[in-house]
């Protein structure tokens, strides 16, 4: 796989550089080391991208070793560097607590990537994340604050004094995650309203996301995502949609490159896909029906392209 795009901002107050990344790997947020603190990296991209992620931060760190690892949660595209970095500078690793117990036995039926069709190489876990803690990163303390919703497990990081949080993906500019405890249960979107609550409760000046640029006009962000929550909330089958198009979307961002039949194969036989039939009161029969659905939708958008047999994103040769 080719290196993903990123681009590179460095908040010198703060010591810390964020890499804006592609979709298909999170952002990373490397913090300096200080008297008292080790270089940190939170979240690390996904699997393919594991050499890039090694190299920007091998760059930016010079001779200095990255000792720590912190992820917001364990989804594949920010935790996917996790073991090339361990293997690299022997990082010690901090998730969070909920998800502790299931990485230290890599539970793969628990774990989301198996679930995703998703790939993760395995890492090791060092210490749990608690909500309410304050991490030490850089010179500063930041806040740990559980924020489920997109991941029931996943946690946000604040800097009061700065005004700075790092919000993983419970809040992003312009887009909104996939809730994913939202697939079996709505009830799951009232976590996800929760915690667009605590990101405006906080009141940060600078919202440092999972995925996209650092921004400023929170409110904004807060009430876009709400909105489309709530629509998610009135049509349930809104989010179902959202969520097949975007992990097929994600699935072509890391093969680039797939037949048509291989696409309908994966989308009828991944768990997910098959819950969401299910959620939909469809027959397992019907599986590959839903999945050419999926498919023509986004040949249709323009999202994807067709060459053949072939598809591919745009841009992308047959």
């Amino acid at each position: 796989m080719e290196s993903a795009a990123f681009v590179r901002s460095a908040f010198g107050q703060l010591g810390l550089q964020l890499f804006e990344r592609g979709w298909l790997s999170s952002n990373n947020v490397l913090f300096r080391a200080s008297r008292s603190t080790p270089a940190t990296i939170v979240d690390t991209g996904y699997g393919s991208h594991e050499a890039q992620t090694q190299a920007l931060v091998q760059e930016a760190l010079g001779d200095v070793a990255l000792e720590r690892i912190v992820n917001t949660h364990l989804h594949s595209d920010h935790v996917g560097g996790n073991a090339g970095l361990q293997a690299h500078w022997g990082c010690e690793t901090l998730v969070p607590e909920p998800s502790f117990d299931l990485a230290w036995r890599w539970d793969e039926t628990r774990l989301s990537y198996e679930h995703t069709g998703q790939t993760c190489p395995r890492f090791k876990v060092d210490s749990p994340l608690e909500a309410g803690e304050i991490l030490r990163l850089g010179d500063y303390g930041w806040k740990v604050a559980a924020a489920p919703g997109h991941d029931p497990d996943a946690v946000l990081l604040y800097q009061p004094d700065s005004g700075v949080v790092l919000t993983g993906d419970a809040l992003w500019e312009q887009r909104l995650a996939i809730v994913f405890p939202a697939l079996e249960d709505d009830r799951a979107f009232d976590d996800a309203l929760s915690a667009l609550d605590l990101v405006e409760r906080l009141a940060p000046r600078v919202v440092i996301p999972g995925h996209g640029r650092a921004f400023t006009d929170v409110a904004g962000a807060v009430q876009r995502s709400r909105q489309r929550l709530h629509q998610f909330i009135r049509q349930p089958e809104r989010h179902l949609d959202y969520a097949e198009r975007a992990l097929l979307m994600f699935h072509m961002l890391e093969h680039r490159r797939r037949t048509v039949s291989e696409l309908l194969t994966w989308l009828a036989s991944t768990p997910v896909f098959v819950r969401i039939v299910a959620r939909r009161g469809l027959e397992t029969g019907e599986a590959e029906i839903n999945a050419r659905r999926v498919v023509d939708s986004l040949l249709a958008g323009g999202q994807l392209q067709r060459h053949g047999e072939w598809v591919t994103l745009p841009g992308s040769p047959g």
